[in-house]
């Protein structure tokens, strides 16, 4: 076969995309993701080497995070990007090799060259050479399915990890266990562990992915303050505006400073939304809302905005005409024939004047629905009401608490998380983050008390909002397990961000979560059992039966 993808919920068949990805993505991209990915392997090779000799290279280990964030899903499709990354990772992983052996201090470096694996010594300068390894080094070249399915696991954890890592960076905030732990991560795929071993990495993924979690909540905190309730305008002004998608708040930052007295209004899409919580984004005057819905909609919802789209992170599809002179990437977004807005240097702003001066000559948005939504519960937040909250819980009016996280996506059988959200006894309060809240968000469920029935934390990342509040809640309710709480888990997954979420819950110790709106196919039967055995991962099936299980009364 031409190429094997199966990182996310929409893989074909729910089996793999072997000619073109139903993303979009094409087989020549796959394979340079591919080998992108071997070579950060053989980086880590020498990086956790040279770790041991106390010889650290964070540049490395920042350039792997910065790398794996563009092989997420919908990230980056520009196949020139790619090759530029492959050129530089082999650059890097030359520098590496060369600070370990000269502390290593061996006679010959072909002694032990010829120890490592062979993704730690491969190079070549010449692209056609890339797309005839990459054919080689994809992810069936691990044969066994079930060791496959435990490394790919990690892998794609590790992508999830980076996204949030490399946000938090942006931010000045790092965490140097966390970029070690990368080299060791991705050296582990390189070697015949024992399935104990393998499932070791698993779980340490997930502590991992609760700390970068906890680095990117401080990092925004601290920098724009803690999200506060907010009721969000999803109509339209009379101006002309410039859309901002993703994930990335310093991107929206630069934007609103550079768009401020232009006459330009700011609106939030997709993951974006949630920046419309934050104190610091508030004093913004022309910053108006948010406008249309999920990422997997952008292209109707693009079309009819008229004026630059500005797309921060992953979450792109495939560019349509109509906007196509009206887009344009940052960051680790790319997509071909698409303008790229740089990456700062010396502390400098990225420069949006672009995209500005076009907004100027484009007509304002075209109304695609009025009204507002309300959000911004996340841990800080939730736990000021905590009281109020607990009250609820104790009188009966609050019984069960149910986490709807995660991605949404095109996938028909997503309905499921609409009805469900519909069907749930008034009694029950959601719990949600990313942008799978689309599903629900809108629909009028009522509140509890004052306690709004769908409590909305923010981004995918905040889902660790989700953790701090149930832990705050174990706690006050002097539980000893939080598997105790009315709380039951119902999470929509759709790419790698997803997977380091649930890594994370999985480290620490929930059992019993719903995964859909299919269980992931990178995860091998036995795998699957084993993570049944262990936490007791489940699929989902119908809203009257999932109901009944998760309703604990």
């Amino acid at each position: 076969m031409s190429m094997f993808c199966y990182q996310c919920q929409e893989t074909a068949k729910n089996t793999g995309c072997t000619k073109r990805g139903v993303c979009g993505k094409k087989e020549e991209t796959a394979g340079l993701q591919d080998l992108l990915i071997y070579v950060l392997r053989g980086i880590s090779i020498w990086g956790k080497k040279a770790d041991e000799v106390k010889v650290f290279d964070k540049d490395a280990a920042v350039f792997i995070t910065e790398a794996l964030f563009a092989t997420i899903t919908n990230a980056n499709f520009d196949d020139d990007r790619f090759v530029a990354l492959i050129k530089e990772g082999l650059k890097i992983r030359k520098r590496v090799q060369d600070s370990f052996m000269s502390t290593y201090k061996k006679e010959s470096d072909k002694e032990y060259s010829e120890k490592v694996h062979d993704c730690a010594t491969w190079y070549s300068d010449k692209v056609e050479e890339f797309h005839e390894k990459a054919s080689q080094v994809g992810v069936l070249a691990t044969e066994n399915e079930d060791v496959r399915s435990l490394r790919e696991l990690v892998i794609y954890g590790l992508k999830g990890l980076a996204a949030y890592v490399e946000h938090a960076a942006v931010l000045g905030h790092q965490n140097d266990d966390i970029y070690r732990f990368f080299f060791e991560a991705l050296e582990s795929t390189t070697l015949d562990l024992s399935v104990d071993d393998m499932i070791g990495m698993v779980m340490k993924t997930g502590e991992m992915g609760v700390q970068g979690m906890a680095l990117l909540d401080k990092a925004n905190t601290e920098t724009y303050g803690n999200p506060e309730i907010t009721e969000v305008n999803i109509g339209v002004q009379k101006n002309p505006g410039i859309l901002i998608s993703g994930h990335d708040l310093r991107d929206m930052e630069d934007l609103l400073k550079q768009t401020e007295g232009t006459g330009i209004d700011v609106y939030t899409h997709g993951e974006m939304l949630p920046a419309n919580y934050y104190p610091a984004f508030k004093e913004y005057k022309h910053f108006v809302g948010n406008y249309g819905n999920a990422w997997w909609q952008q292209g109707k919802e693009f079309a009819s905005f008229n004026g630059p789209i500005l797309m921060t992170t992953n979450c792109i599809i495939p560019v349509k005409d109509e906007y196509k002179n009206r887009i344009f990437t940052t960051g680790a977004v790319g997509y071909p024939e698409v303008k790229h807005i740089p990456d700062r240097t010396d502390g400098k702003p990225k420069d949006f004047s672009e995209l500005i001066e076009l907004a100027k000559t484009c007509a304002p948005p075209t109304e695609l629905e009025t009204g507002k939504i309300v959000g911004g519960f996340a841990h800080d937040q939730v736990v000021k009401l905590a009281d109020k909250v607990v009250g609820a819980v104790k009188s009966g009016a609050i019984k069960q608490f149910i986490v709807m996280a995660g991605c949404d996506g095109r996938h028909k059988t997503r309905s499921y998380f609409t009805e469900l959200a519909e069907s749930l006894p008034r009694d029950t309060v959601i719990l949600t983050a990313g942008c799978a809240k689309y599903r629900y968000n809108k629909l009028q469920l009522g509140d509890i008390d004052g306690i709004p029935r769908v409590l909305d934390a923010g981004q995918c990342n905040d889902s660790y909002s989700l953790v701090v509040i149930a832990l705050k809640l174990k706690e006050v309710f002097e539980l000893d397990d939080i598997n105790d709480l009315p709380i039951s888990y119902d999470i929509a997954w759709y790419e790698q961000k997803a997977v380091i979420v649930l890594l994370a819950l999985l480290y620490l110790g929930v059992k019993g979560i719903r995964l859909g709106p299919t269980l992931p196919a990178f995860l091998s039967p036995n795998v699957v059992k084993v993570l049944v055995e262990k936490f007791d991962i489940k699929g989902i099936t119908t809203v009257e039966e999932d109901m009944k299980d998760m309703l604990q009364y």
